[in-house]
Order: C-alpha cells, then sequence, then structure tokens
C-alpha cells in the first residue's frame, strides 16, 4: 500500500503558519504547486481550511521539520504511518485523481467559456471543485488565472459525455428557453386569428359555372355567322 498524505491542502496550511519552511518545499510535500502555495500565504487561496497538524497525525516529525528549516534544499519525507486504515469504498463525490487535479481548472474553464448556462453546483458536480475555485476561475482571479487553457473536460477523463450532456440538458430545461428556430417559422397567433378564410367552392359549381360561360360563348358565335356569311 503506497503511503500518501493525509489533506494536503490543510496539511499545507498549516506548515505555512507554523513553520519557516520554503514554499517549494511545502509545495513538493503537499503535492501542489509553489504559487499555490503562496496563494495561500498570502490569503488569496484556502481561506475556508482550517489547518491540519501532520505532526498530529504521525505523518511528519518535528525533527523532519527542523531538518528542512536550517537546510532550503531538503525534501520532506513523509512519516510512515503508525496504523493502518483500510481504504472503504464510499457513495458521494468522486475522486480525482492526484495526476488530473492540475487539469480540474483548465476543465472549470472549458465549462465556463463553453456551457455559460451550466450552475456552479453542476459543474462542481462534473469536475468534483468547490464553488469559490469556479467563481475565482470565472472572475479571471485563480491564482494561476494567466496560465490556464480551457480543456474538455470529457477528454481529461474528469467526466463521461453522458454526465455532461445530461447537465447541459438539465440547464436548458431549468431556463425554459427554447432553441432559436432555423428557416422559415409559422405566424404568430396572434396575427392568423385576425385572418379570415374564404368559404371553399364547391368543385360541381364552379364547373356548372364554367360550362354555362362555354355555352353562352358557343351560341354567340353561332348566332353571328350566318351573318358573315
Amino acid at each position: 500500500m503506497h503511503n500518501t498524505l493525509l489533506m494536503p491542502k490543510a496539511t499545507a496550511v498549516w506548515l505555512v503558519d507554523n513553520t519557516a519552511l520554503s514554499f517549494e518545499q511545502i509545495a513538493q510535500f503537499c503535492t501542489l504547486h509553489p504559487l499555490e502555495v503562496k496563494a495561500i500565504a498570502d490569503g488569496e487561496s484556502a481561506q475556508g481550511i482550517k489547518g491540519m497538524d501532520p505532526i498530529m497525525t504521525g505523518q511528519l516529525t518535528r525533527e523532519e521539520i527542523k531538518r528542512g528549516e536550517e537546510d532550503q534544499n531538503h525534501r520532506l519525507k513523509l512519516s510512515d504511518p503508525k496504523v493502518r486504515v483500510p481504504e472503504t469504498k464510499r457513495k458521494g463525490p468522486k475522486y480525482t485523481p492526484l495526476s488530473k487535479r492540475q487539469d480540474r481548472p483548465n476543465a472549470i474553464l472549458w465549462l465556463v467559456r463553453n456551457h455559460p448556462e451550466l450552475k456552479d453546483a453542476q459543474i462542481s458536480r462534473l469536475v468534483g471543485t468547490t464553488k469559490s475555485t469556479i467563481e475565482q476561475i470565472r472572475e479571471r482571479k485563480h491564482w494561476n488565472a494567466a496560465n490556464l487553457q480551457p480543456m474538455d473536460p470529457v477528454t481529461l477523463g474528469l467526466c463521461s459525455q453522458i454526465d455532461l450532456d445530461f447537465e447541459v440538458q438539465r440547464a436548458a430545461r431549468g431556463k425554459g428557453e427554447a432553441a432559436p428556430p432555423a428557416g422559415d417559422t409559422l405566424l404568430p397567433a396572434s396575427f392568423t386569428e385576425r385572418l379570415t378564410v374564404e368559404p371553399e367552392k364547391k368543385p360541381d359549381e364552379d364547373q356548372e359555372l364554367d360550362a354555362s360561360k362555354v355555352f353562352a360563348k358557343l351560341s354567340a358565335l353561332k348566332s353571328k355567322t350566318p351573318d358573315d356569311e
């Protein structure tokens, strides 16, 4: 079983507040970007996250922290856990692998740009993020906003095409807006109600009318013929 750090961002908050470790050392230990650690130190990120003491959880020793504070090039090592906790399967928001977390802001930017009808809660369900992160990316206030590139979350493997289509259709139903019509459209009901429809003439009446006209013309011709001769 591979030993991994519990609650890396909460641990980073504690290390920033309680040690003299460099941003690079904390970022390496907590598997975060150095700029994200700097954002935590500046109060721009993780404002609602309570720091977690890695010494109390047995994941880091005081000696290891002191060694890192004295040598900025020292890479902190995770302590072996004293108790092995078996992994349990739980229902709820899906876990996003660490390798894909760095792509999550790019996916959020893609969703915000390509599907503005989606609500923050829907984006959160699709890629497993927080409302504050979505707002930061939407308002271009994210700590790494200058380097973000919009990327399809389906291509990144953060959600399935079925899930994305479902949320998009759900958002469209929620807005109650029909798709713009293409080509010729029907006249509005208010206009068609004012139109008067002429009653249809029976085919027999038309035929009788036409036949009487024809016979009248023939009779006129016959009457003129003897005089002409």
